[in-house]
C-alpha cells in the first residue's frame, strides 16, 4: 500500500482534494467556526500519511501542482471587489488607510513578539510576512532570508485562527460594519480569511479580495525595514 501510494504521481494531490472536500462537508453540518475545511483538511493529511506510512517527500510530489494554482485563485478575487468598485471610490481613503495600518500592526507585532522571545534571525524574518498571501510570502521570505516553508506554515496558521475567531471577535467589539469586517479579516487572515469574508457578504468579500493584494504589496515594500530590527 505505502510503496503504491508513494509511488503515484498524483497521490498527494488527490488526497489533499479528498479531504478538503471532507472539511467542507464537516463545516457544512455543524456550521462551526472551529471546524475550518483548512484545518480540517491538514489535519486529516497529517493523519493519514502516519497511518499509510507514506513521507512527505513522496506526498507533495503530487501535492505541489495545487500549489500552482495558488496565484491564479488569488488574482480570480478582484471578481467581487469589481462587483464593488462604487463602494471602493466612496471610502477609498478610509479603506487604504485601515489596511496600511492593519499592515503595519502586523509587522511591528511580529518584531516585538520575536525580539522577546529572542529568535533567530531566519526564524524571525520568516515571520514577517505571515498576514499575506502565501504566493507572495513564500518569495518574500526567501528574499529576506527567511525559511519558506516555516513562513507557509506560519501564513496558514495565521489565516486558519482569523477565519476561526473573527466572528467572536466583531460581536465582542461589536463591528457591524461590513467594510471593516472585510478588511480586518482580508488584511490580517488573507485570502482564508477572505473564504470567510465571503460566507459573511458580498461586501465583506470585495473589501477582503482588496485588503489581500494591498496589504500583499504594502508587506513587501514595508517588511524590508523591519528585518534589521529582528
Amino acid at each position: 500500500m505505502r510503496d503504491f501510494l508513494s509511488g503515484s504521481l498524483f497521490f498527494g494531490g488527490v488526497a489533499t482534494l479528498v479531504f478538503y472536500e471532507l472539511g467542507l462537508l464537516i463545516k457544512k453540518r455543524f456550521r462551526l467556526a472551529i471546524l475550518n475545511p483548512l484545518l480540517l483538511a491538514s489535519i486529516g493529511v497529517i493523519l493519514f500519511l502516519r497511518l499509510v506510512g507514506v513521507e512527505y517527500t513522496s506526498y507533495n510530489e503530487g501535492a505541489k501542482y495545487i500549489s500552482y494554482l495558488l496565484t491564479p485563485a488569488t488574482v480570480a478575487l478582484a471578481v467581487p471587489l469589481y462587483e464593488q468598485v462604487e463602494l471602493l471610490r466612496r471610502n477609498l481613503a478610509a479603506v487604504l488607510s485601515a489596511i496600511l495600518a492593519g499592515t503595519l500592526t502586523a509587522l511591528c507585532c511580529v518584531t516585538l513578539l520575536c525580539r522577546a522571545f529572542s529568535l533567530e534571525h531566519a526564524l524571525a524574518v520568516s515571520f514577517l510576512p505571515k498576514s499575506i498571501t502565501t504566493a507572495i510570502g513564500m518569495s518574500l521570505s526567501q528574499e529576506l532570508g527567511g525559511v519558506a516553508s516555516l513562513t507557509v506554515a506560519a501564513i496558514a496558521i495565521t489565516g486558519v485562527v482569523g477565519a476561526v475567531c473573527a466572528e467572536g471577535l466583531f460581536k465582542l467589539l461589536r463591528i457591524r460594519e461590513p467594510i471593516a469586517k472585510g478588511l480586518a479579516l482580508g488584511t490580517a487572515s488573507h485570502a482564508i480569511g477572505t473564504s470567510r469574508a465571503l460566507e459573511l457578504g458580498e461586501v465583506e468579500g470585495a473589501m477582503s479580495s482588496l485588503s489581500i493584494a494591498v496589504a500583499g504589496l504594502l508587506t513587501v515594500v514595508l517588511a524590508p525595514l523591519f528585518v534589521h530590527l529582528v
